[in-house]
């Protein structure tokens, strides 16, 4: 029986990382992989990677990070916004590739049968420094600190007028669908490329980047919605946490001067279902 395996922050356009995607396989045929964002920045890489993706699982699941809504000065593909990632959408039903856009798999795999529902969400500021109350008040502080997200001159929220109301659309659309397509009584796995709790971000090394990390809209959704696990990426910090009697699970790779330090090999496939985690709930 196959199972359901997540990677995220593949982040290809590092050779080493490219040749750790080039090594990724299925223990079985069948096994499902789930890609939690950040995938690549240039439009090709992001193509190159899911179309190898996909000719070796039996079902590959993707949503967007921030890097992979990146409009790179040097990408030929120069879109921006929601332009571009209706562009990877398109790219990725030629591949067969599951998005935020289609209709929610269900896994009948082992440890299944669970609803798949791939998010995106992007983040509203909300993450905020204490004592910060608004948006230009906690980036004034960011910045004091030396911490600014790229996003902020590579992430066009075309033809939103900036992220934040990106997000606020974002959240609206996809309330309603899990409000009114998920089936009843069927565990959930939720995969967003942000955490869906601002609990993982209360160990960065820099606190201030929690701004780009997420939005307080989210916070009871996993429960809300019956979720039996919550897949994440974006903090290049992989662990396991439980939250409001919920699984959540960072499934990055990260750069090479993140992984290289680390004693586990780098590329591992993390296990959603069946895993101990989930079924310990």
């Amino acid at each position: 029986m196959g199972k359901l395996v997540a990677i995220s922050d593949l982040h290809v356009r590092y050779e080493e990382n490219r040749h750790i995607v080039e090594r990724l396989r299925p223990d079985e045929d069948d096994d499902w992989l789930l890609v939690a964002g950040d995938v690549g920045e240039m439009f090709e890489d992001i193509e190159w990677a899911l179309r190898l993706l996909s000719g070796r699982f039996a079902k590959v699941v993707w949503v967007p990070g921030n890097h992979e809504l990146w409009t790179p000065p040097d990408d030929p593909v120069a879109l921006k916004g929601e332009a571009r990632y209706r562009r990877l959408v398109e790219m990725c039903r030629g591949l067969g590739v599951v998005t935020p856009e289609d209709p929610f798999p269900v896994f009948e795999g082992a440890g299944g049968p669970a609803v798949i529902a791939p998010l995106f969400l992007l983040y509203d500021y909300t993450f905020r420094p204490p004592g910060t109350f608004t948006k230009a008040q906690a980036l004034d502080v960011a910045e004091a600190a030396g911490v600014v997200c790229t996003d902020e001159f590579l992430l066009k929220p075309e033809p939103y007028a900036g992220a934040e109301d990106w997000c606020r659309a974002r959240l609206a659309f996809t309330e309603a669908r899990l409000r009114n397509e998920l089936p009843p009584g069927v565990p959930v796995v939720m995969v967003n490329h942000w955490p869906m709790v601002r609990e993982p971000t209360r160990v960065l090394r820099y606190p201030e980047f929690a701004l780009w990390c997420g939005t307080e809209a989210t916070e009871d959704w996993p429960r809300r919605f019956g979720a039996a696990a919550v897949v994440y990426g974006h903090l290049h910090i992989p662990r396991l946490i439980h939250h409001d009697g919920v699984p959540h699970q960072e499934v990055s790779l990260g750069y090479p001067r993140e992984w290289q330090p680390r004693a586990q090999a780098p590329g591992r496939l993390v296990p959603v279902l069946p895993s101990e985690a989930v079924a310990g709930r």
